[in-house]
């Protein structure tokens, strides 16, 4: 393992990404590629370069008259998301990131609700931008697209008439000085409700939480790291932030069907991303092993490599090479986070020599509350809590489970404009995050559940609805599923444990080429009772729907329950 560098502490994100451009001016920050007539590109741009479009691009947005005032960003991941979202927070403009897959009319209210007077967008989504100024609803001034296309001004053109400025003496932007406190990101969340929040987020807090994850997390300065999760989340963010801190190169994918491509053909080394893509990595070499007959072998290895590891010798690496092939060759370092990994998936990418870790956050807390690190793993966790970080569980059960709830420099200055929703949420500096769960002897953090997703049977008992979901979703045939209580058409307030599994009709047609439904409901649940078997009586799972349609979601693939919830009600009714 390389010697850790000793990590600095930082007030805010310039300081950040100036001493980042110092330290590693001549690596690359991001790499783009090119597809021109058949041909491919690669654009690097190094740490010196990324600074100075900074810089220029932020110049060009003061001669707008845009100091103090908000600007949003919204499109694909891209480098000139990275500088004009960077732009903002150097130049203390408040960023406000948005979803690219929101609909006309929640891109519409998101801007109008968030007052913001100047956008930057990509070419992908000039219609959608087209109807909104067209619309004259927003208090949006410029529009600007990062591609050349009438009506809009143009990114790049902004950028050199930015750096022109600077070289005639404009240095106005250039010698901001941030106020680390003040409101600098408006975050809208997720949106599993009918309306999103918009959180207000400093840089003292985004600052501080990358500085406790790279006291426990090892990233390198040759490391190069793929940006799947999505910018305008909390997550995908504070991931690109902490890259450009330790100096990490950072490519962006092709897609999703391109994953283990983009892999092989960047290098990979570090990936950040959620369960079902960490998943759907593993799941492809399984059924790859099957196929060839290996699976035996591997565990067998697996099993032998765990025995030397007691006796402190680690060739994993080399056991494992063709499977460590499968995912570029250079792949090291996994994390996930923003929903439950199943813990067998999770052992398995550390048994060939991976190093996987979880953590937990929310974008109120600027995101990370806790994370397993390079010492400490604890399967089934999500990790220690971080260095400036308090936690405590309040209203325990008679397991030790309640309420988590948070303090720290990393938590929220409330939700814009909505004092009443910030006052449920936020207690003497405390946020109630809603989710359930308890800290072991050890003080690591287990999650079992979101406080209001909680079904509570008659006779008092709880079941966490994500526990079981882990369990049905490892079934061979199921897409996904979605755990609930069904109330008793006689008692209301007697509620059943059921399921809704959304079945893969492509995996179930191979292995039963003339099942009929009623048929394949029965395999189903057979299986169901197997898993009952395994739980206390109170948690066996009671009724079972099937389903080809998939869950209903927000853009950043969580379920959203209520809504499902009401079609699962009238299907039973």
């Amino acid at each position: 393992m390389k010697k850790r560098k000793n990590i600095e502490k930082f007030e805010n994100i310039k300081e950040i990404i100036y001493h980042s451009a110092t330290v590693y001016s001549d690596n690359i920050a991001f790499s783009t590629k090119i597809k021109n007539s058949g041909n491919v590109e690669y654009i690097n741009h190094t740490y010196s370069d990324l600074l100075e479009d900074i810089n220029s691009f932020g110049t060009a947005l003061y001669k707008y008259g845009l100091q103090n005032k908000r600007v949003a960003v919204v499109g694909h991941n891209s480098y000139e998301w990275a500088v004009a979202h960077l732009s903002n927070l150097l130049g203390g403009i408040v960023s406000v990131p948005l979803d690219k897959g929101l609909q006309l009319g929640e891109l519409e209210s998101s801007l109008i609700r968030s007052r913001v007077q100047a956008i930057v967008f990509d070419e992908k989504l000039k219609d959608v931008i087209k109807e909104i100024k067209k619309n004259n609803k927003t208090s949006i001034k410029y529009y600007i697209c990062t591609s050349k296309i009438p009506d809009f001004l143009y990114f790049y053109d902004l950028l050199l008439n930015g750096r022109d400025d600077i070289e005639k003496g404009c240095l106005e932007y250039v010698n901001h000085k941030v106020d680390s406190y003040k409101m600098s990101i408006l975050l809208f969340t997720s949106g599993t409700t009918s309306k999103s929040k918009a959180v207000m987020l400093n840089q003292y807090g985004i600052a501080t939480n990358m500085y406790d994850m790279q006291l426990v997390e090892s990233f390198y300065d040759d490391d190069v790291n793929i940006a799947f999760l999505p910018y305008h989340h909390i997550f995908g963010s504070t991931g690109m932030l902490i890259m450009l801190a330790s100096g990490v190169k950072t490519v962006f994918p092709d897609g999703l069907k391109y994953i283990q491509k983009n892999l092989v053909e960047y290098k990979v080394s570090v990936f950040v991303g959620v369960p079902v893509l960490i998943d759907k990595m593993h799941s492809t070499i399984i059924k790859e092993l099957e196929r060839q007959g290996k699976t035996k072998l591997i565990n067998f290895m697996i099993k032998f490599s765990n025995v030397l590891m007691k006796l402190h010798i680690d060739i994993r690496r080399i056991l494992f090479k063709p499977l460590i092939n499968a995912l570029g060759g250079n792949m090291r370092f996994i994390i996930s986070g923003g929903a439950p990994l199943d813990k067998k998936v999770a052992k398995w990418f550390n048994d060939i020599g991976i190093h996987l870790v979880q953590g937990y956050g929310l974008t109120e807390t600027s995101p990370v509350i806790s994370a397993e690190d390079d010492t400490f793993i604890r399967y089934g966790s999500v990790g220690k809590i971080m260095k400036s970080v308090e936690v405590k569980i309040e209203d325990k059960d008679a397991n030790g489970i309640g309420e988590i709830v948070v303090k720290g420099p990393n938590v929220m200055l409330g939700y814009y404009n909505e004092p009443e929703l910030t006052k449920e949420v936020l207690e003497n500096g405390w946020f109630h995050t809603g989710d359930l769960g308890y800290i072991d002897a050890d003080g690591f953090l287990f999650i079992t559940g979101r406080k209001k997703n909680l079904i509570v049977l008659k006779n008092g008992k709880k079941v966490f609805p994500e526990e079981l979901e882990i369990l049905i979703n490892r079934l061979d045939g199921v897409e996904e599923s979605f755990v609930y209580g069904l109330p008793d058409k006689e008692d209301l307030n007697n509620v059943k444990v059921a399921v809704k599994i959304v079945y893969n009709e492509v995996a179930i047609k191979m292995k039963y080429p003339d099942i009929n439904e009623q048929e394949l409901h029965d395999i189903f649940w057979t299986k169901i009772k197997e898993i009952n078997k395994t739980l206390p009586m109170y948690k066996y799972i009671k009724h079972l729907d099937l389903s080809r349609e998939p869950l209903v979601k927000t853009t950043t693939n969580k379920v959203k329950r209520d809504e499902e919830l009401k079609k699962v009600f009238l299907q039973n009714n």
